[in-house]
């Protein structure tokens, strides 16, 4: 390693003399990437700190050096958030993996950043509780909210924006801060925690959250509709949301992604465009929802629906869709995986998909559509040669459309994944003026721009 480099560990190691410091070169190949198609970069070094003040120090050195510093949590980002393009330091925040405490009057926990979402469902779960935000990897919750994630429940239950009440957060100078209070709401000052959250690591460390959670559903009940076409499937979405049906999830998967699911979860579901569903509720409300929806989805033209009120059958039915990146992966080995992640209004989303779908075949590459369409947000997934730069240019000119398409009708570039690297393309054209106010803020907050740099802007 450079002089500078040693330097730099030789600082962290005399400041955190109880952590967890190390230059090992297949830990640092860990650190290099997240399950992005992005190019991996390696980190000078890793650090593993298990509390806030560890972090603050951490800081401080790289304060002292000029170094980089780049929050780590499972890897499991999807835009190459985490990957450190000009090395430095990645804090590891694995060990930093307690609940702190659980409010069940409030409904609240804290949590430090490296707890993930299992860890803490099964721990809610003795107390009759469960947190909402379900991107499908067990993610670690620091990373959910850095990317502001959402996933299959946010239809319901908003965001994991929605959920943050409170987070502890480290700035680039050393300095320890909160950006909210437990309480419901308030009216002073700034808000924070929108700043903070999705802000990708670009502005501070999260060290802790406050979040909020929900009773357990007395009764919760799947289902699992086909259709002859998406548009069918889709427009059925968009009736069941403004006739108020409150459904806690809805996710589409198209045709191909259906025998991908079969073939991957040794399951017999109809391959035709589908809708995943499911309601949360007490049994007589459940009831009349589903008779309201069997009117919609049968006016829609919907061809057969199963329900599964089992346990073990609706378990079965959501380990089959968050599998769906892997079964694609399984189905088509050698081949790399490309995703899009666009959110349109409502009223955009049969459009938007069919948009999506034609691009999709005409590019005659192995391509599902899937989505978390109760609230506009739906992903390709491109099954692609990584080493072929002509299937390459075709993958990013199908995102670009996709992309530019959702802008144009007042939509995002990333619903749910975040901006990363892949889609600092896009920002200017997304957020015009704005841009430049977040730029400043960068600034003020991160002066020497040792958070994270090259990520967003």
């Amino acid at each position: 390693m450079e002089v500078t480099a040693k330097n730099i560990v030789e600082s962290l190691k005399n400041a955190l003399w109880d952590v967890e410091v190390t230059t090992n070169e297949t830990i640092r190949e860990l650190h290099s990437k997240d399950e992005s198609y992005h190019e991996p970069r390696m980190p000078d070094v890793v650090v593993f700190p298990t509390k806030t003040e560890d972090v603050s120090k951490i800081m401080k050195v790289a304060q002292q050096h000029q170094v980089p510093v780049v929050p780590f949590g499972l890897g499991s980002g999807l835009e190459g958030q985490v990957i450190p393009l000009n090395g430095g330091i990645s804090v590891d925040f694995s060990s930093m993996n307690k609940i702190l405490e659980i409010r069940e009057d409030d409904l609240l926990v804290t949590v430090q950043p490296g707890v993930t979402r299992s860890q803490l469902n099964q721990e809610l779960k003795k107390h009759g509780l469960f947190f909402t935000v379900d991107p499908g990897a067990n993610a670690t919750l620091g990373g959910m909210a850095a990317t502001n994630a959402s996933g299959t429940t946010s239809v319901r239950y908003g965001v994991m924006r929605d959920q943050v009440r409170d987070l502890e957060v480290v700035l680039p100078d050393g300095t320890v801060m909160h950006t909210g209070n437990k309480a419901a709401k308030s009216s002073s000052g700034y808000h924070l925690n929108g700043l903070f959250v999705g802000s990708e690591g670009t502005l501070g460390s999260i060290t802790e959250l406050t979040l909020r959670v929900y009773g357990i559903p007395e009764h919760v009940m799947a289902a699992r509709a086909s259709f002859p076409t998406m548009k069918d499937a889709v427009e059925s979405v968009v009736s069941i949301l403004q006739a108020g049906i409150p459904i806690a999830r809805v996710e589409l998967v198209d045709e191909a992604s259906m025998k991908q699911v079969n073939l991957h979860s040794e399951t017999d579901y109809e391959e035709k465009p589908t809708l995943f569903l499911e309601f949360h509720g007490n049994e007589a409300g459940l009831q009349q929802d589903v008779e309201f929806l069997m009117d919609i989805v049968n006016d829609h033209h919907c061809s057969k629906i199963d329900f599964e009120k089992d346990n073990a059958a609706r378990n079965q039915l959501w380990e089959a869709r968050h599998s769906l990146a892997y079964a694609y992966m399984h189905g088509y080995p050698g081949k790399g995986m490309i995703t899009t992640d666009v959110c349109v209004p409502i009223s955009e989303l049969a459009n938007a998909v069919l948009f999506a779908r034609e691009r999709l075949d005409a590019a005659g590459l192995p391509a599902g559509l899937v989505g978390h369409v109760g609230d506009g947000n739906f992903h390709t997934l491109l099954m692609v040669d990584m080493d072929d730069a002509e299937q390459l240019a075709k993958v990013n000119e199908i995102n670009e459309q996709i992309v530019l398409y959702a802008l144009e009708r007042g939509g995002t570039c990333t619903g749910e994944h975040g901006v990363g690297v892949g889609k600092q393309k896009y920002q200017s054209t997304e957020h015009g003026a704005a841009l430049a106010v977040m730029q400043n803020i960068k600034k003020v907050l991160d002066p020497d721009n040792l958070m994270n740099p090259g990520k967003i802007f």
